[in-house]
């Protein structure tokens, strides 16, 4: 269980830089940075799959077809969701909001199990929105009017990452905690495929107008953030999130998320060499309690029940 958590932050502190990545690399957009990841992303998998072991050899044609959409859907829109959300509303929003899927998640599970009473999921949930708001309603009420829009759309991008993550979790975690759950480097192969199909198609939104506008060093930049955000922030991280999902249950597994909200967090207020405001400090800290009291509500109910009978 260790290396899964391991595994399980390690993730969430390389996809904290999506939170950053797209700011870093203007003028370039969201839409070139997404093709150069995860063309380099499928790249790397091509290169690998020259050695067999890292050929999904022997899956089944749905398992095929679910492993390229989860990357080429899963992957490409989630990134593109989040970077827009990033550049409309920037630091403190968007990790707020999409840190909010363990809770999201923590219900679904209890529609499914119905594991704790309702009432148990009050405080988390209450902590959650309220943290949510305070940091929505101060970020737009600090705005002027006519970037007001701008961080509307980001909120609303937001919401739609923080949906292709829960149906990504869902359907990866499914994926792997079946019995015939794939070896982990040859389904992150597959992924990569998909993710990289998915951003060729792309390929006519990109910015190929820039061509003789940017510097050398602006070039330089944008294909070393592809780089890391390719190989270290979909590659390395993938692998990881396979094992934490191998290795953790997806209670535990989705409750590590919190922590992708952290690093997002610290990597976007140091960005813009700030300390956080107030009202994001006290956001954050509420969104970050109602993630705790969510893991406490569920981790009750599953230490009693596995506890020993005493005759």
């Amino acid at each position: 269980m260790l290396l899964g958590i391991i595994a399980g932050l390690a993730t969430c502190a390389l996809w904290g830089l999506t939170f950053v990545a797209p700011r870093a690399v203007a003028p370039f957009t969201a839409w070139d940075l997404t093709i150069a990841r995860y063309g380099i992303f499928g790249l790397a998998c091509l290169l690998l799959m020259l050695d067999r072991r890292f050929r999904p050899a022997g899956f089944k044609p749905l398992r095929l077809l679910t492993g390229l959409l989860l990357g080429g859907a899963g992957y490409v829109g989630y990134f593109v969701s989040a970077a827009f959300a990033v550049q409309l509303a920037g630091a403190a929003i968007p990790p707020v909001v999409i840190g909010t899927m363990p809770v999201f998640l923590a219900i679904v599970a209890n529609f499914r199990d119905r594991s704790v009473p309702w009432q148990a999921l009050a405080m988390p949930l209450t902590f959650t929105a309220v943290g949510v708001a305070i940091v929505n309603v101060a970020t737009i009420g600090a705005a002027e009017v006519s970037n007001a829009a701008s961080i509307t759309l980001g909120i609303l991008a937001s919401c739609m990452a923080l949906v292709i993550w829960i149906a990504y979790g869902l359907a990866n975690a499914a994926v792997m905690r079946s019995p015939d759950a794939p070896d982990g480097l040859q389904w992150t192969g597959l992924q990569g495929i998909g993710a990289a199909i998915g951003g060729l198609l792309l390929l006519p939104l990109a910015s190929f107008v820039l061509a003789d506008t940017v510097s050398a060093s602006e070039v330089f930049r944008f294909v070393g953030w592809a780089a890391v955000m390719g190989l270290a922030g979909s590659w390395f991280a993938t692998w990881c999130w396979v094992v934490a999902s191998r290795r953790l249950p997806l209670a535990l597994s989705a409750q590590l998320i919190v922590a992708e909200t952290v690093f997002g967090l610290a990597y976007g207020f140091m960005f813009e060499r700030r300390l956080p405001s107030p009202a994001e400090g006290l956001g954050a800290a509420l969104q970050f309690a109602g993630v705790c009291s969510a893991i406490a509500a569920f981790s009750k109910p599953r230490s009693l029940a596995q506890s020993p009978q005493i005759s």
